[in-house]
């Protein structure tokens, strides 16, 4: 009877430690598992494309060789170089956006470009930039002087074909 209790008390102990230890390689490898998610964008949603049109994402600086070309955010999709330049004046931010096309970014003149931009307490307005020719780009003023992090959405229409690019930028 005594070494029936001690083959009992034995298989607990050994069920404890099997539970103790799976629970710990459970434990490691959701750790594991995060870590990866965490460093991959690829798995962001803001990532996905949600839209049919052509997408791009933010960029400063590129490693493929696009760069920004004045200064500002780029977008590069497709054959198009996008660029937008948010510069403070006294009366506001005034948006300059640069759309080229190829490898030798050729200027785009006639496209119809609106920005959508989301100011820092949700609310949204929808500006069109009609291109100044003596800049040889698009641009418009925000007059709004809110604090914090602008979201810009630039969507824009080269002869029927949609190409968009989001940007941010604080003020």
């Amino acid at each position: 009877m005594q070494l029936l209790n001690k083959g009992v008390k034995n298989m607990r102990s050994l069920k404890l430690g099997l539970i103790l230890l799976g629970s710990m390689g459970l434990i490691f490898l959701n750790a594991c598992s995060n870590k990866e998610q965490a460093s991959n964008p690829s798995n962001s949603p803001a990532a996905s494309p949600t839209e049919t049109t052509t997408k791009a994402e933010v960029k400063e600086v590129k490693s493929d060789g696009s760069h920004s070309l004045k200064g500002g955010q780029v977008a590069e999709t497709g054959a198009y170089h996008l660029e937008l330049v948010p510069l403070k004046e006294a009366d506001g931010v005034h948006l300059d956006f640069y759309l080229y096309k190829g490898d030798d970014h050729k200027l785009v003149p006639n496209a119809k470009i609106a920005a959508q931009v989301q100011f820092p307490d949700g609310t949204q307005k929808i500006l069109d930039l009609p291109y100044k020719a003596n800049g040889e780009h698009y641009g418009a003023l925000l007059t709004e002087k809110a604090t914090g992090q602008y979201q810009v959405k630039i969507t824009a229409d080269i002869n029927g074909e949609k190409v968009n690019g989001r940007f941010s930028f604080n003020q």
